[in-house]
């Protein structure tokens, strides 16, 4: 999570969507920077709302935007497979070595996920609260040359973006099968990146 205080802007870290590029590039820039721990650092708007806002509330700051990026559901279902598929993993429950992406897939759609298939929800991450608190620039992933000029223009930088945390390249063909069970049981996930500034 990047804080820029005088932009009233906060940018919450939606793992898998580029957020440690966003962090190298502009953790200089940022008022405050939460990297540690990964549940605070990758706060959801619940948690943001929970935790962060009282205390922004507290330094007479009513009001700070909130921004985030989200991922194509199947594209971040499979950043998250490769990702697991590193060597660091191996024997840990987390691990997806030697699981196909079917089957990755397969077990995020069930109620209760399994270790290596529990990721989380992008659409539960953006939620918006009941008292309004909510991401009101919420982008695409695929574009990053909106996400990039919004960021030039509200923060007043020029943004060279290094390549971070890259997961292992891998065939991520999900049969039509899967695809079709995915889109039926996180319908969430699909809606909310269509309303997404592409």
């Amino acid at each position: 999570m990047l804080v820029f205080w005088k932009a009233r802007l906060v940018l919450l870290a939606v793992p898998k969507t580029g957020s440690s590029a966003y962090e190298s590039a502009l953790a200089p820039h940022a008022s405050m920077t939460v990297l540690d721990p990964p549940e605070l650092k990758h706060a959801p708007v619940y948690r943001y709302n929970r935790f962060f806002r009282p205390m922004f509330e507290k330094m007479g700051t009513p009001h700070m935007e909130l921004m985030a990026v989200i991922r194509e559901p199947v594209s971040w279902l499979g950043s998250w497979y490769r990702y697991r598929q590193r060597g660091f993993l191996d024997g840990k429950p987390t691990s997806t070595r030697g699981i196909s992406l079917d089957d990755f897939v397969d077990a995020y759609t069930r109620g209760e996920r399994p270790p290596f298939a529990n990721v989380g929800s992008q659409a539960k991450f953006v939620e918006p609260r009941p008292n309004g608190t909510d991401v009101s620039q919420l982008f695409r992933y695929e574009n990053q040359p909106g996400i990039i000029a919004f960021l030039e223009d509200r923060l007043g930088v020029a943004l060279d973006l290094p390549r971070e945390n890259v997961s292992p390249r891998g065939d991520l063909a999900l049969s039509p099968e899967l695809e079709t069970k995915l889109r039926r049981k996180c319908a969430a996930d699909f809606e909310v990146w269509e309303r997404a500034q592409g």
